[in-house]
């Protein structure tokens, strides 16, 4: 504990502009592991799509804080969230997104549950043609549930089942959408951009403040720096555009917009009057993460397929823009010149400054050491 606050001292010590956090905040394997423990066990994160799970039986891998996770669309519709490992030798049981009808099976010793999780077999575990013995009880050996909860189409997970109930922890950002009529939401597409080589937390920074804009999407968007204002709200993060005209097309982005959050790692942005994107990021390692970005239209609008074309490789031009700045400033904290963080504006990075101050409160939290 004394070690890491003499490494985040600078970022407590009240200078005005603010410091960011110090480099060992994305480089170091043993604040990654804190973050673990803490950011990512004490909080809801996201880590799936309800519409990647159609039927019963669909199964998808995930990882969170470097535990194996599988999300299961169970028999009546719901989807849960369990361990993804058998409770014989600990083998992980789902390796790739499929479907696998009514029994989840490990392909080790054929040791297979329910979509439930229930055990309902375990062949010949006490001899040949003995499938149960004495002081094992099937029902004390099912898959390890995690706390889950779905919120519109997004699948959240809390690791150690302590957070308040979802819709008071995302209070704030569930009355900024206020006004999307979600049962008319439709996903239109998916764009995976597999792994990006930078620390998670530049990408979630890089969201929710709007200094950026004029200058990195200058080819992909028109939204004055001068229209935009930032928005820190509890647990929701971000910033925002308001223009008095808006001529948003499948090739440029210029419509009023809520660029929001949801700490630690979900990201939504609303785009007026009918378009949303929703941003899975999975931290993998403080070097490493995983990101797609799923595209909806809000109003029960169909777009031919020309445009939902054009918008997905807007999305994806900007989505490179943002990798290649998240991934040189992941690499720029190797150098002793950021040994001091750097600096936040105070006008257009307050929301970043939020942000880390909520890392910082989790992982320096007493019950995280």
């Amino acid at each position: 504990m004394g070690k890491l606050n003499k490494t985040l001292a600078r970022f407590r010590d009240g200078a005005h502009p603010a410091h960011g956090l110090p480099p060992a905040a994305y480089l170091s394997k043993v604040f990654w592991k804190k973050e673990c423990k803490t950011v990512l066990a004490d909080n809801w994160v996201c880590v799936g799509a309800a519409h990647e799970l159609t039927a019963p039986g669909d199964v998808v891998p995930v990882t969170v804080a470097e535990q194996p996770l599988v999300l299961v669309r169970k028999q009546d519709g719901e989807i849960a969230a369990f361990h993804n490992v058998c409770s014989h030798r600990c083998m992980t049981l789902v390796e790739e997104p499929k479907n696998v009808g009514k029994l989840i099976r490990c392909p080790y010793h054929a040791w297979s549950y329910d979509l439930d999780g229930n055990l309902k077999a375990s062949p010949h575990f006490g001899g040949t043609d003995t499938h149960e013995m004495d002081g094992f009880d099937k029902t004390k050996n099912g898959l390890v549930p995690a706390r889950s909860h779905v919120w519109q189409d997004w699948i959240f997970v809390n690791l150690n089942g302590n957070a308040i109930a979802f819709e008071d922890y995302a209070g704030a950002l569930i009355s900024r959408l206020d006004g999307i009529d979600f049962s008319k939401l439709t996903h239109i597409g998916t764009l995976d951009f597999g792994v990006v080589e930078t620390n998670w937390k530049l990408i979630m920074e890089n969201f929710i403040e709007p200094y950026h804009v004029q200058f990195v999407h200058a080819s992909t968007t028109d939204q004055p720096l001068s229209d935009h204002y930032t928005i820190v709200d509890g647990n929701c993060l971000g910033s925002a555009v308001d223009l008095s005209e808006e001529t948003g097309t499948s090739g440029s982005l210029a419509v009023s917009s809520r660029y929001l959050t949801l700490y630690p790692n979900f990201i939504v942005g609303r785009y007026f009057p009918d378009q949303m994107g929703v941003y899975l990021n999975i931290p993998l390692g403080p070097d490493r993460m995983m990101q797609k970005r799923y595209l909806y239209t809000t109003e029960d609008q169909t777009l031919p397929p020309s445009e939902i074309d054009g918008l997905m490789k807007l999305w994806w031009d900007v989505h490179k823009e943002d990798h290649e700045m998240v991934e040189r400033m992941w690499r720029g904290r190797r150098s002793v010149a950021a040994a001091d963080g750097g600096l936040l504006s105070p006008v257009w990075e307050d929301s970043v400054r939020a942000f880390q101050e909520k890392i910082v409160a989790d992982v320096t939290a007493t019950k995280g050491n």
